[in-house]
C-alpha cells in the first residue's frame, strides 16, 4: 500500500514539474502591445484629412491649380517615398516647376501640423486602457516610424500615460518583435503586425479597420474595435 501511495505521489511530481510553465503563463497577466495607427486612432482619415487641408492651403496661398490635381500629384510621391518622408511638399512644389516655393511649402505644413490639434484616439480607446491597467496587464506600444512624430501622436491623443513603455522601430521586421517579451500584439497590418509577430511566438489580435481592412491574415483573433479585445478570455484577466 505504502509503495502504490508513493508511486502516485511520484507520479503527481511529475505531472507538476511538467505543468508548471503552463500553470505559470495560465495565471499571468498578458504584455499587451498596441500599434498606434489605425488601432489607437483613425490615421487613415486623419492623413487624408490634413493633406487635403495641405493642398487647399497652398490654393489660398496663390497657387494656381486645382486642389484635387494636387491631392493627387502628393498622394502619388506619398505612395512612392512613403508617408514618413519629410520633403512630400517639396517635391511636389518641384514637379510643378514653381521657382520659389517657399510660401507653398510653409502653407501646407501649417495646415497640415493645423489639422492635428483635431485628432482623436478612437471612442473607446481610453477606457479599455484603463480596464486593462486597473487588471493588472502591462500595456505597452509597438509601433514603426520616426520616434519623436509616434511620440508626438500619443501626447496628442492624450493616451501616452497609459503606457508602460513605448518602443519604435524605423520599419516592422520579425527582429523588432523577437526583442519583445512575449505577449499579445493588437494591430491592424496583416503583414507588420501579423505576420511578424506570430513568427515571434506572440498571440496576435487584428483590428479590422483603415486602410488593410479587407487584406486577410493569419491573426489568432480579429476584432472590429478594442472594446472586443476584452471579451477574448485567453487575453484579458478581470481581477
Amino acid at each position: 500500500m505504502k509503495k502504490f501511495i508513493n508511486r502516485w505521489v511520484f507520479a503527481g511530481f511529475l505531472w507538476i514539474e511538467k505543468n508548471l510553465n503552463w500553470l505559470i503563463e495560465k495565471n499571468t497577466m498578458a504584455k499587451i502591445y498596441f500599434d498606434i495607427d489605425d488601432t489607437i486612432f483613425p490615421s487613415t482619415e486623419f492623413a487624408e484629412l490634413a493633406r487635403r487641408n495641405s493642398v487647399r492651403a497652398m490654393v489660398e496661398m496663390g497657387l494656381d491649380e486645382e486642389p484635387e490635381k494636387l491631392y493627387s500629384m502628393l498622394m502619388e510621391i506619398v505612395e512612392r517615398r512613403g508617408p514618413n518622408y519629410t520633403e512630400h511638399f517639396d517635391e511636389l512644389c518641384r514637379r510643378l516647376k514653381i521657382k520659389k516655393p517657399a510660401k507653398y511649402v510653409a502653407a501646407a505644413v501649417a495646415a497640415y501640423h493645423d489639422t492635428k490639434t483635431s485628432i482623436m484616439p478612437y471612442p473607446e480607446v481610453p477606457s479599455v486602457l484603463l480596464k486593462l491597467r486597473e487588471s493588472g496587464h502591462e500595456i505597452y506600444v509597438a509601433s514603426e516610424g520616426d520616434e519623436k512624430k509616434q511620440w508626438d501622436k500619443l501626447i496628442r491623443l492624450g493616451v501616452q500615460w497609459f503606457f508602460h513603455g513605448v518602443f519604435v522601430t524605423r520599419r516592422k521586421s520579425l527582429g523588432f518583435f523577437k526583442e519583445l517579451d512575449r505577449g499579445v500584439v493588437v494591430g491592424d497590418h496583416p503583414i507588420r503586425d501579423i505576420e511578424y509577430a506570430r513568427h515571434a511566438s506572440h498571440t496576435t489580435v487584428r483590428v479590422l479597420r483603415g486602410k488593410h481592412l479587407k487584406e486577410p491574415s493569419d491573426a489568432d483573433y480579429e476584432i472590429k474595435n478594442l472594446r472586443e479585445l476584452l471579451t477574448i478570455k485567453n487575453i484579458f484577466v478581470e481581477k
